[in-house]
């Protein structure tokens, strides 16, 4: 079984500032390789925070210029990134709430969330998913917050081999209890492991509560923030051991500057 480390970037979206939100997760991205990590995943719709009011005027094409800078990144520090953010179509008017993938070899992939949360279907269409991603000899899965909440969405990432199933989300502080069980429940339920990126602050008038969180593929859990912010959750994999760590971030007026400490240090679990 080949190493391992995946890290969920636990993010406060600046609402509706494309320009602010390229630059802190460029910041993130940084930090990120520095420790290490080989797939990063960010929150639903992190690039524009959670805005479904604004989701039409911000809608990007997959293959815009603005996100250049993030490839260029994700492949110079072999590290595949995902963001979140709105994307149209070229020559339609259908915004789909979407994943872009920056692969570590330069690819990119684009997933788009295929089960609509009730309301968002007045401005956003269903998607149609998209392929497994293949990172360090490992098979992983993505979903966009209401994805998971089908059981089916799960069962099929799991009957396609994935061995990883990686969630980018919006969770409120009062639906955290309900969320994060079904997915600590698919991680036991189809012996893959997941990894939950959610926002870090409020976005789009909800109260996020962060806890962006890794459980083993047995279900244990193995690492997660403690409250909200911004802060990198990183899970690693040594010889079928996983262990994890929280990595907090300054900030000072030009953005996130560095780790300050690891904050929270997991003991390591056998568990595979």
């Amino acid at each position: 079984m080949t190493d391992l480390d995946l890290c969920a970037a636990q993010y406060c979206s600046v609402a509706g500032d494309l320009n602010v939100n390229l630059d802190r997760h460029a910041q993130l991205m940084r930090l990120a390789a520095h420790h290490g990590v080989k797939f990063l995943l960010f929150p639903e719709l992190s690039l524009t925070g959670y805005e479904p009011s604004l989701a039409s005027e911000l809608a990007l094409s997959a293959d815009s210029q603005l996100l250049q800078p993030l490839r260029d990144l994700a492949k110079q520090s072999g590290m595949t990134t995902v963001v979140g953010v709105p994307l149209r179509q070229a020559g339609a008017e259908a915004v789909f709430i979407g994943a872009l993938v920056f692969g570590a070899d330069g690819s990119q992939i684009t997933y788009t969330k295929q089960y609509l949360h009730p309301g968002e279907e007045v401005v956003f269409s269903p998607g149609q998913g998209g392929p497994l991603l293949a990172v360090s000899g490992e098979k992983i899965a993505l979903s966009v917050c209401a994805d998971f909440s089908h059981a089916s969405h799960a069962e099929a990432a799991a009957q396609a081999g994935a061995g990883i199933y990686a969630a980018s989300v919006l969770i409120s502080n009062n639906g955290y209890a309900h969320d994060s069980g079904l997915l600590q429940g698919y991680a036991q339920q189809h012996a893959f492991g997941v990894l939950m990126a959610n926002h870090g602050g409020p976005s789009g008038g909800w109260a996020c509560a962060g806890r962006s969180a890794f459980w083993s593929p047995d279900g244990e859990h193995i690492v997660s923030a403690t409250g909200t912010g911004d802060c990198l959750v990183i899970a690693r994999r040594r010889q079928g051991v996983w262990e994890g760590e929280v990595l907090q971030t300054l900030k000072s007026a030009h953005g996130i500057n560095r780790a300050t400490e690891v904050v929270s240090l997991i003991s390591p679990s056998h568990h595979c």
